[in-house]
């Protein structure tokens, strides 16, 4: 019988997806901030900071910056004064959505064991 998840006896964990989907969504804020943008579709930075409890700018900027760059969502800079700049998901960060909505039915599920 062929294995069709993720856990291949034999594989090395850094050659599988698991791995590598983790270096994408892992860390303690990277869910929240692709949680927020599925929620609200469109945040700017000091929204996302309100939204996010004990989120330092910086690190918020660093995450931003990495999610970014891995193309799960997108900046758009408006010239205006003050600068007005707003992030969404990409079709890509889109993509994660039902990762997201089983991450949140198994919590939910589980939850209710715990009384």
């Amino acid at each position: 019988m062929k294995n069709t998840g993720c856990a291949v006896p034999g594989t090395a964990l850094k050659n599988t997806g698991f791995h590598y989907t983790l270096s994408i969504i892992g860390g303690k804020y990277k869910m929240n901030i692709i949680y927020l943008l599925a929620e609200h579709k469109v945040l700017r930075h000091n929204e996302l900071h309100r939204y996010i409890e004990n989120i330092s700018f910086k690190t918020l900027s660093v995450m931003l910056k990495e999610l970014l760059g891995d193309n799960i969502i997108s900046r758009k800079e408006y010239p205006q004064v003050p600068p007005k700049v707003e992030y969404s998901l990409t079709e890509r960060g889109q993509s994660l959505i039902p990762i997201l909505n089983m991450m949140c039915d198994w919590g939910e599920r589980s939850r209710e064991h715990l009384g």
